[in-house]
């Protein structure tokens, strides 16, 4: 749309809040909305600390009362509403009612005197964007054609790479590339870049972004693994289709999250032939061929088990490409050689294997989730020839 957010603000269920936060906001720009506190508990108090703040009353909609009832009945519910769904029908005075398609609570549209908007959305999630896609846009959309600015972003998603290694690697660009700011938004799955640009016309926006991007992955190399929302899974899940290679996988801390992630992804069944969980000892001997006596002198968590992990399942499931994980998930279980954290991994193929070694932070879940990006990374890499 090219309206920038100004400020975002959570505050608790109270009125006094509520209404304090969207005075407070109004006072810094022409347009507030709100999400939550529209249902029908005792604890849904947006829609009359906002009515009270306007000086409106609060009136009964006979309309969105009977489409309650309606949508009661369409549901499968036998008799009326609850009366305390009543409260939903409550519109305050002179606002325009935005009709919730998704739900039972009405978005609603207030506007005071000085022309500035308060709009109320639900919280739910689903029915929230919904309101906004059905009703909101539109209008925000005919409100600000005369003096829009088009903004235009995108997101390049790096893994393998520390946030605090970027600014380093991108040089002069590690602000942004002109026009084009930068933003640095890390998480689990690695650091996204972000690059905005702002600019009255939009042919020329999308060549200040689309140039600023060519740019950004050219300094990230093989960092960079995708544009958007694109799970790493889905890139490698395309790789080894374009190279008709088939995936087989070993896991003992991960216990199947690699083989989870790898087959949520549309099309895997034509890349992954299958995985072992090989959480004991005895299943990595019998079902992998890993040598006891390697387990012995080397132990569970090892390059060495790694590697014949990978191998093994290779070998039993006749994979192009084997991975091998074993680790010390947490929060026990942890030595002074081997600490929580400590994570193997082994990709093997005909030519050979590439293992890593590395400590992964955070608690039980976050370590599993990690070990699992590195392993599929170390799969993009090693398919793109830059293991």
């Amino acid at each position: 749309l090219g309206i920038s957010v100004v400020r975002r603000t959570t505050v608790g269920d109270g009125a006094a809040p509520i209404a304090a936060a969207v005075r407070e906001a109004l006072d810094r720009t022409g347009a507030v909305i709100t999400t939550g506190g529209l249902g029908p508990t005792s604890d849904d108090r947006t829609r009359p600390a906002i009515a009270a703040l306007f000086g409106r009353d609060l009136v009964h909609d006979e309309a969105i009362w009977q489409g309650l009832r309606k949508l009661w009945r369409e549901r499968g519910r036998s008799g009326e509403p609850p009366e305390s769904n009543r409260v939903q029908a409550l519109v305050p005075s002179g606002a325009t009612v935005l009709t919730n398609r998704h739900g039972t609570a009405p978005g609603l549209l207030l506007e005071d005197e000085d022309g500035r908007w308060v709009a109320m959305l639900p919280g739910v999630p689903r029915e929230m964007r919904g309101l906004m896609a059905d009703e909101l846009l539109p209008r925000l959309r005919e409100r600000t054609a005369a003096d829009r600015r088009v903004i235009r972003s995108l997101t390049l998603r790096t893994t393998g790479i520390a946030e605090s290694m970027l600014p380093g690697l991108l040089g002069e660009y590690a602000d942004g590339f002109g026009a084009a700011t930068l933003a640095y938004l890390p998480g689990q799955e690695g650091v996204d870049l972000r690059l905005t640009v702002r600019d009255a016309r939009p042919e020329d926006a999308d060549r200040t972004l689309s140039d600023a991007a060519d740019r950004l992955r050219e300094r990230l190399g093989v960092h960079w693994y995708a544009d958007g929302p694109t799970d790493l899974a889905e890139v490698v899940i395309a790789a080894c289709r374009r190279a008709e290679c088939r995936l087989a996988v070993a896991e003992s801390c991960t216990g199947g999250l690699l083989a989870a992630r790898l087959t949520s992804v549309p099309g895997s069944s034509q890349v992954v032939l299958g995985g072992v969980v090989a959480y004991d000892n005895t299943v990595k001997i019998a079902q992998l061929g890993v040598p006891a006596d390697l387990l012995a002198r080397h132990g569970a968590v090892s390059e060495e088990v790694a590697r014949a992990m990978a191998a093994g399942v290779r070998s039993v499931l006749g994979s192009t490409i084997g991975v091998g994980i074993t680790g010390v998930a947490g929060p026990d279980g942890g030595t002074a050689e081997k600490p929580v954290g400590l994570v193997w991994i082994a990709v093997d193929r005909a030519e050979g294997a590439d293992v890593h070694g590395g400590r992964f932070v955070g608690d039980r879940a976050e370590i599993r989730f990690r070990a699992t990006q590195a392993a599929l990374n170390m799969i993009r890499r090693g398919l793109a020839g830059s293991r």
